[in-house]
């Protein structure tokens, strides 16, 4: 299991820091060439320096996902730098928009600029990403859903209907490739402790974590651990899945 992605070339957006890095940094412990896609240019040259200094081989892309034309290129520019190879695309790049605001004071704007970056943004991602992958006849892609995206949550109107849509997205596509070697999934965590998370409403926060059952939020290591089993060669029946990753809150 330690080197689960021996020679695979892997791809994570949102890398740089939070959810991402923390995925990132365990694909390459396991053997991974790892390329970060991320917008913010410090936080990556941070993370790269970091996980190189570690002896792993990581790289960046600055990529902004809700920019179409820039996702597909830098896809492509990974794929090509691996003799046209890419295995694992995860993807975590997201905002979390307005919080403890209801829709009635929610800005056209806001819902947007939320779309383009959790939704198209996703669409982007999975689309080129397939493209990269169907000539081996191999991939693994995960798309980070939530759990507000299963049940709602009040006060995050335009995140839980983009991540909704997320789920859907995982479901229609992982049908429309199961009958190749690649594979789409997604994972929908509740509360993970990130600078995501430390940024929203302390109101908002307790709201979340007040319905886990667990009474706790998740950890990086928990998230990292799920999804790497996810995108690896292990899970081979599983498509068109979200997998829960709520401490028990998750229903269904």
């Amino acid at each position: 299991m330690d080197r689960r992605f021996e020679n695979q070339v892997a791809i994570v957006t949102g890398g740089a820091d939070g959810i991402g890095k923390e995925i990132a940094a365990r694909l390459a412990r396991e053997g991974a060439a790892v390329t970060i896609f991320d917008f913010d240019a410090e936080k990556s040259a941070g993370t790269v320096a970091e996980l190189t200094g570690q002896g792993l081989r990581v790289s960046s892309e600055l990529v902004d996902v809700a920019d179409d034309a820039a996702v597909k290129a830098a896809i492509e520019k990974v794929a090509a730098g691996h003799e046209g190879r890419l295995d694992v695309m995860v993807h975590c790049a997201a905002i979390v928009g307005p919080t403890a605001t209801k829709i009635t004071d929610v800005s056209v704007e806001d819902f947007d600029r939320e779309y383009a970056i959790n939704l198209r943004g996703t669409f982007s991602a999975t689309k080129h990403a397939l493209a990269a992958m169907l000539p081996r006849n191999y991939g693994r892609v995960l798309l980070f859903a939530s759990i507000a995206g299963k049940e709602g949550n009040a006060g995050m109107s335009p995140y839980s209907a983009t991540k909704a849509a997320v789920i859907g997205l995982a479901k229609s596509v992982g049908k429309e490739f199961a009958e190749t070697g690649i594979t789409v999934n997604a994972i929908a965590p509740a509360v993970i402790r990130t600078a995501m998370v430390e940024n929203c409403d302390p109101w908002q926060v307790k709201y979340m974590t007040d319905k886990i059952p667990m009474k706790r939020c998740g950890s990086l290591e928990e998230i990292a651990a799920m999804s790497c089993w996810i995108v690896s060669p292990e899970a081979s029946f599983n498509t068109g899945f979200t997998f829960d990753l709520t401490g028990g809150r998750a229903v269904y």
